[in-house]
Parts: structure tokens; C-alpha cells; sequence
């Protein structure tokens, strides 16, 4: 594998003020800034990290709540360094009157695609409308980006429609609630992305959130796996999670001289 060809992904967890949206931006600005100069090609930040996530009534989601050709999203690409790429989610003020949990990729020219979260986890459904549209896939210097967000990742037609759909690196936002785990255990988050990972051969980088909210932890799960479905970087008491991937290897998809991960399908046996 060239050195050339390894690219720097960084997930950086924070802790997003509840619907205080200047608190956030401010904080998204300095990351994004000291991350993007210290040499990350690819940062990852949280679900829904502009706004927070236990809304209890509309009106706290409102008033944080923006569209992607907010002045604010400006600045956060202004503040990008070189061709670095960032990934964070946001609260989205739709054109239809509607909210959506939602994230974008850009870089320091600007938005380059947005996607609004198709499967909704728990009261999510009482705040945001889901989105309608498959995980984009966007083609950086780096690679082929596609994002999803969280609970997206449980679904193994979406992981897998983006991996056949040409994503080199899936990019997940999310905010994972601390659970009950056995002493021992791997995360079962981890074991959803882990098992993505391997079985359609791309790499997945899973940003979580920490801090507290309306008294409820997090389960600050933050990590990155390679496309043998390898654990490869974990936040841990860093709060940060950074490895350097070879983004271009995952499109080949053979396992040996005669096993092929996509080639091997068998479609007309799973309708």
C-alpha cells in the first residue's frame, strides 16, 4: 500500500449545548479549524451536533434549527483547512416547513451534499420528518464518501445499497445512548458497523457524541473499522479517534482467488 494513498480520518466527539446554537457553532468553528490544520484529510463530528438531542418540545428544536445555506455553514467552511472533508450533523430547517435530522459533507468550497436520516430512533419521530432519500455518495480526492446517521446503520439494505452504490468510506454521525454491557463485551453498536464493514469490504467511521443531557450518558462510542470489519481507532478518554486508511483498497472486494464479497451474491435468492 503507498503512503500516498493513506488518508487521515478523525472523529472528534463533542458535547453540544441543548438548543443553544451559537454555544454550538462556536465549538464546531474551533474543531473544526484546530482538526482540519493539525493534518486530519476527513473529519467526522457527531449527530445532530449544532443543536443537541432530548428536545422536549418543538419549539427548543426551532430555535436551533438551520438550512445548509445558513451564513453560519459558511464560516464552518471557511474554516477548513486545504482539501480536508467534514461531515457533521445538523438540525435542518426544510423548505416544506418540516425538521429533519440531517448532515452534511463539505469542504472549504462550500456544501457538497446533504442527506436527511431515513429511519428514525425513538422520539426522534415526535420532532423530524425522515428523509426519503438513499445515503449520498460523494467523490473527494480521497475517495467516495457516503453518509448515513446512526440508527441508519441497522438497516442492512441501506449499508448495503450505499457499499454497491460505490462508498469507499461510509461516514455515520451519530449519538448512541449509553446501554447496559456486559463486562467483556464489545459495544453492540460496534457490532452493527463491525459486521458492515466486513461484509460489504468498506471502511466505516462511526462519530459519537459525550457529555450528559437531561441527565441521560452517552455511550461515547466513537470508533473507526477498516474493511475487514477491524477495529482500527477507538475515542476513549482522547475523546478523538483518528487512523490512517487506505480508502482506495476497499473497491477491491475479493477475499481470495475464489471468493469475491460482491461477486459471490446471489440476488435472485434473496427477494
Amino acid at each position: 500500500m503507498s503512503e500516498a494513498r493513506l488518508t487521515r480520518v478523525v472523529c472528534r466527539q463533542l458535547a453540544p449545548r441543548l438548543a443553544d446554537l451559537s454555544a454550538n457553532h462556536r465549538q464546531i468553528l474551533r474543531t473544526i479549524a484546530q482538526e482540519t490544520s493539525s493534518g486530519a484529510q476527513i473529519l467526522i463530528l457527531p449527530e445532530l451536533v449544532t443543536s443537541g438531542y432530548l428536545f422536549s418540545t418543538a419549539a427548543e428544536l426551532e430555535a436551533c434549527a438551520i438550512t445548509p445555506t445558513d451564513p453560519l455553514v459558511a464560516e464552518w467552511a471557511a474554516a477548513i483547512s486545504g482539501e480536508a472533508v467534514v461531515v457533521l450533523g445538523y438540525a435542518e430547517r426544510g423548505d416544506d416547513g418540516a425538521f429533519y435530522n440531517a448532515a452534511m459533507l463539505l469542504t472549504a468550497d462550500g456544501v457538497l451534499a446533504t442527506y436527511r436520516k431515513a429511519h428514525l430512533w425513538d422520539e426522534e419521530k415526535l420532532f423530524f420528518t425522515p428523509g426519503s432519500s438513499a445515503a449520498p455518495i460523494v467523490e473527494t480526492r480521497f475517495g467516495r464518501i457516503g453518509v448515513m446517521i446512526c440508527y441508519d446503520l441497522e438497516f442492512p439494505e441501506f449499508t448495503r445499497r450505499c457499499a454497491l452504490d460505490g462508498a469507499d468510506l461510509i461516514a455515520v454521525p451519530t449519538n448512541w445512548l449509553r446501554e447496559d454491557q456486559p463486562v467483556g463485551e464489545s459495544p453492540a453498536n460496534w457490532c452493527i458497523a463491525q459486521a458492515a464493514a466486513r461484509v460489504n469490504r468498506v471502511l466505516i467511521a462511526c462519530c459519537d457524541r459525550t457529555g450528559t443531557e437531561r441527565g441521560k450518558e452517552w455511550a461515547e462510542g466513537t470508533a473507526i473499522f477498516d474493511h475487514f470489519g477491524r477495529l482500527v481507532a477507538a475515542a476513549g478518554q482522547a475523546h478523538r479517534a483518528e487512523s490512517e486508511v487506505d480508502l482506495i483498497a476497499t473497491r477491491d472486494k475479493r477475499w481470495n482467488a475464489n471468493n469475491d464479497a460482491f461477486a459471490d451474491r446471489r440476488p435472485e435468492l434473496y427477494a
